[in-house]
């Protein structure tokens, strides 16, 4: 995984479809419309998993932020446990596991933001 300063981290890990929306979508897609972060990383982790692969509304927000530019990760631990992996795979979400990117995120110093 990069270590590049340039690269901000968004973990998305609320149900709640409200902070989805009017924050983490928002951020996520400005930054890189803006040209705030060259660079932006969403991973999808936790009850996220299943939200957005139930809510079409928020498909939507996910595939505007993608063509933004946005890099779309989850993590496969959380969607195995969802039972949601093949579908965040067919939203153009690349599912891996986490854990050990994450530890080198924070190691290396990337912003991280988590929601």
């Amino acid at each position: 995984m990069s270590s590049d300063k340039d690269t901000v981290v968004i973990i998305w890990s609320s149900r709640d479809r409200e902070v989805a929306k009017n924050m983490v979508f928002m951020y996520a897609k400005n930054s890189r419309l803006k040209g705030w972060w060259p660079k932006v990383r969403l991973v999808v982790w936790g009850p996220s998993a299943a939200l957005i692969a139930e809510d079409a509304e928020l498909q939507a927000e996910l595939e505007e932020a993608r063509q933004a530019g946005v890099e779309l990760l989850a993590c496969r631990a959380c969607a195995d446990r969802y039972g949601v992996a093949e579908r965040l795979e067919s939203l153009g979400i690349e599912v891996i596991y986490m854990g050990q990117p994450l530890t080198e995120y924070l190691q290396s110093g990337l912003p991280v933001l988590t929601f």
